[in-house]
């Protein structure tokens, strides 16, 4: 394993490295004085309080080079990337609208066309939006609100020193050749199989056994690691060796890839076993890859070689330090 070479592909990722922009946006947007706000920047998706439960609310915009090379799977993945914020905190999607900008007809056919089969695929609705029909441009935005009991919530802030990390995906997919770092496992899957493979972070928030987690998004499943690393204000390892990896895979490839199911989680050692078998029984495979260190550090190790990855006392990825309610 050339963990030098690992460490400059991750460090100068695009799916890493356009992450930073985020600090600037946020600082003008502060919700410290809003007491509904119980988490914000740094998650998935913002928490508000709604009675007995928070109201999970997210939005995802998909690349302007997906939208021109397949305005298809530009569709299908602005529904994808949006359940899967949902299902990260342990929540349930239920309904979405979106932003379409149209320069051409055909282009934005074929993203409906997307919308349409992500909709059945997911089971969650498109109730609204707005539409923008005389741009220069092609674009497909969209946001999505979900629920998820106030004792359930699985937050990306609140690893703990001594956790075990868990990397969990599912091996059975493919990269689309107009996505070449976007690993597609849900597309030719039974709808009610995608679903169950959704609904099992319920469960899990339920049981209460996860202590943090994140989905495996344009970073990579390393590079989200270090997203949840930085939100709790923690250090950790990762064992490349114990990645699970789908064979014939290009190892590299795959680390950077975004997972169409892929889920980054922290949690008790004591409870690492119920973890694993959860994800394994909806087809994902599930490793312990590392632990939760005290510190700032992201350490890659492999044998006995061990490379510092990123120091978040002078590193970051988005900038979103532990500040959210707890």
């Amino acid at each position: 394993m050339d963990l030098d070479g690992a460490v400059k592909a991750i460090r100068t990722f695009p799916g890493v490295t356009r992450k930073r922009t985020i600090r600037e946006i946020v600082r003008f947007l502060p919700t410290d004085s809003f007491r509904s706000v119980a988490a914000s920047e740094g998650e998935d998706a913002a928490a508000i309080e709604f009675g007995d439960d928070y109201i999970l609310f997210a939005a995802d915009g998909i690349m302007e080079s997906l939208v021109k090379t397949d305005p298809f799977f530009a569709g299908y993945f602005a529904v994808l990337v949006n359940v899967n914020d949902i299902a990260a905190m342990g929540g349930r999607s239920l309904a979405m609208v979106d932003v379409m900008s149209i320069k051409e007809d055909q282009a934005c056919a074929q993203i409906l066309k997307g919308l349409e089969a992500a909709v059945k695929k997911f089971n969650v609705p498109i109730v609204g939006g707005h539409t923008h029909p005389d741009c220069g441009y092609q674009a497909i935005d969209v946001s999505i609100l979900g629920s998820v009991p106030k004792a359930d919530i699985i937050r990306s802030d609140t690893a703990e020193e001594g956790d075990d990390i868990i990397f969990a995906m599912d091996l059975d997919g493919h990269f689309p050749a107009s996505l070449p770092y976007a690993w597609e496992t849900t597309f030719s899957k039974d709808d009610d199989y995608v679903q169950r493979q959704m609904a099992l972070l319920t469960e899990i928030a339920s049981e209460h056994i996860a202590t943090a987690a994140k989905d495996m998004s344009n970073p990579g499943c390393i590079g989200t690691l270090g997203m949840l690393l930085e939100a709790s204000g923690k250090g950790g390892y990762v064992d490349m060796g114990r990645i699970p990896v789908p064979e014939g895979v290009d190892f590299m490839q795959w680390i950077l890839a975004y997972q169409g199911y892929g889920f980054v989680v922290t949690c008790r050692p004591e409870n690492s076993a119920r973890l694993v078998s959860l994800f394994e029984s909806v087809g994902a495979a599930a490793a312990i890859v590392g632990s939760i260190e005290k510190g700032s550090k992201l350490r890659l190790v492999s044998g006995k070689e061990d490379r510092v990855l990123f120091d978040f006392s002078t590193d970051m990825i988005t900038g979103c330090r532990p500040k959210c309610k707890r």
